[in-house]
């Protein structure tokens, strides 16, 4: 991880942390930040770079740079699963992901959970560049094929109260004895409410109705583990 306390930016600079498992992109990245006038007119401290997930994470919370560059596919930990991390340690910091992941999925989860940029590889730089300024004072900023990609996942299926009710209890191991008698209904009838929720999210096993279920944002807090 590249970084120490004399890399620290002048008064009024703002600072960043570039994490990218790929040396080239963070050079480039690093060379067009840097440089006065292409992003900030002073240009962008880079305080440190990181190539996997755990140098992201420390990089972070040792700096709190006003800007981090995410590449989501890093070694140990990728960009997705250390954002809430990342949010913990750093708060104030703008987290902007630069990423050639396509899954929208991934994506639309990263939006929901308030990331400020986001950017294809495949993209074009002088967008990120462009936008860049506007993020680090504030703004959000999702670049069109990544709201593309977000637009093409399908929505997720929305359950009655009932069938949300059935699949918290199914979460946490209940028979369907004891599901009947917390609805108030013949076993039969509930083992009918199981089996229609199973079709409804198109899983076969307890095992794939978590798996969609966390996919699709459906589980109560009480039942993430």
């Amino acid at each position: 991880m590249g970084g120490d306390g004399t890399n620290l930016p002048q008064p009024g600079q703002y600072s960043a942390v570039i994490a990218d498992d790929h040396e080239i992109v963070r050079s480039g990245l690093r060379s067009a930040l840097e440089t006065p006038g292409i992003v900030e007119d002073r240009g962008i401290r880079i305080v440190a770079e990181a190539g996997d997930g755990f140098e992201t994470l420390a990089a972070t919370k040792q700096y709190k740079p006003n800007l981090l560059l995410l590449d989501l596919t890093m070694p140990l930990s990728g960009g997705a699963e250390v954002f809430n991390d990342l949010r913990r340690w750093s708060p104030e910091t703008k987290i902007v992901v630069f990423s050639s992941v396509l899954a929208g999925g991934v994506l639309g989860q990263l939006v929901q959970a308030g990331v400020d940029g986001m950017f294809a590889k495949g993209g074009s730089n002088q967008l990120l560049y462009q936008k860049l300024p506007l993020i680090l004072r504030g703004g959000r900023f999702i670049a069109p094929e990544c709201l593309s990609l977000i637009g093409e996942q399908p929505k997720p299926s929305e359950l009655t109260p009932r069938e949300q009710q059935t699949l918290n209890m199914v979460i946490r191991g209940r028979t369907t004895k004891d599901i009947a008698e917390a609805q108030g209904i013949s076993p039969r009838t509930a083992e009918k409410h199981r089996a229609s929720l199973m079709s409804k999210l198109e899983v076969r096993s307890v095992a794939e109705l978590m798996a969609r279920a966390l996919k699709d944002g459906l589980l109560d807090e009480n039942n993430r583990f």
